[in-house]
């Protein structure tokens, strides 16, 4: 009897790579799908107001220009780390925590695996340092407390207890969410802005 042939495991990217999610490699990686996927990924699971839903690639530029807010002495791979923290859901998604919860440890064995191969692509160890890991953490939440009061319907004291209240220099920031092309593109120009100063 034939072995049944396994399910496909890879994703055809605008660039024409195939990006296998079971094993990825960082050659199959290249920034104009991630920065192109990012900007069509809707936050939040899309309960956002506005014109345009709020995107992981807008998200992600908001992370590391808090980063670069708190922790102003960090290196340019610090924040090229905080920019692409959320990279591999140009092809896995973004889950609300409650989901991830749900769905169980594969999908954080998914990301993982897709993070090594994108930090390796960029030249960035391929495991965060802890201390690292905790500071863009930290610019995640932060990030995540402006999204929740301004545009996704939380009010102040809820957003305080789920994600911690900003200093008033990060309370004033003011998200204004735009088209995804226009998110493609301010990523893009972040990243190669990043690339540029690190360097060959």
């Amino acid at each position: 009897m034939p072995k049944p042939t396994p399910p496909r495991a890879w994703q055809r990217m605008l660039s024409g790579r195939r990006l296998d999610l079971l094993d990825p490699s960082p050659l199959d990686i290249e920034i104009e799908d991630i920065a192109h996927g990012l900007a069509f990924v809707a936050r939040w699971n899309g309960q956002t107001h506005g014109e345009f839903p709020y995107s992981v690639a807008e998200h992600s530029l908001l992370v590391e220009q808090i980063f670069r807010l708190i922790y102003p002495k960090s290196t340019d791979a610090a924040c090229l780390a905080a920019l692409l923290h959320d990279a591999p859901e140009y092809v896995i998604g973004d889950m609300i925590s409650p989901v991830k919860a749900a769905v169980g440890p594969g999908y954080g064995a998914l990301d993982d695996r897709l993070m090594v191969a994108v930090l390796r692509r960029f030249s960035l160890p391929p495991v965060i340092a802890t201390t690292l890991k905790t500071q863009i953490k930290k610019a995640d939440k932060l990030s995540a407390w402006l999204e929740a009061t301004q545009i996704a319907g939380f009010d102040i004291p809820e957003a305080n207890r789920l994600f911690g209240k900003p200093t008033a220099a990060i309370a004033t920031i003011r998200l204004a969410p735009r088209a995804p092309i226009a998110a493609r593109d301010a990523f893009l120009a972040r990243h190669a802005a990043l690339i540029a100063q690190l360097g060959p």
